[in-house]
């Protein structure tokens, strides 16, 4: 039951910071969904750290890792708003901003957990 209340907890926290980010003005820039590219960049990084922490420290209880991983991480990553933001660019025609954001996402969030990891090292 902890472990629900954690995720609860933390999933609202990370939906909160998602919206927050979508909240900034410069990041609503025409066409490119800079918004959800963010989101998933941050939450990478995010989830970098803690997993690097959990190698370097396993002091974090199972119910911390509920919290931190699938609680806000998952909450503020928005991987269905990024397939859904995708299929509207591709269907929209606009396949040149589809494929840059389909390719900036997942070079700049593997890139994002890779510098999560390398902060905690």
């Amino acid at each position: 039951m902890n472990s629900i209340i954690a995720v609860a907890i933390g999933g609202a926290i990370g939906a909160v910071m998602r919206y927050l980010i979508a909240k900034i003005p410069f990041l609503s820039h025409h066409d490119f969904p800079w918004m959800t590219l963010a989101a998933n960049v941050i939450g990478a990084i995010i989830i970098g750290i803690i997993a690097g922490l959990l190698l370097d420290h396993p002091k974090l209880t199972p119910v911390q890792v509920a919290f931190l991983k699938t609680g806000f991480c998952g909450a503020l990553t928005t991987f269905s708003t990024f397939s859904l933001e995708s299929f509207e660019l591709i269907q929209s025609g606009k396949y040149f901003i589809a494929s840059s954001y389909m390719v900036l996402s997942i070079i700049l969030c593997l890139g994002g957990v890779f510098l999560g990891r390398l902060m905690v090292a």
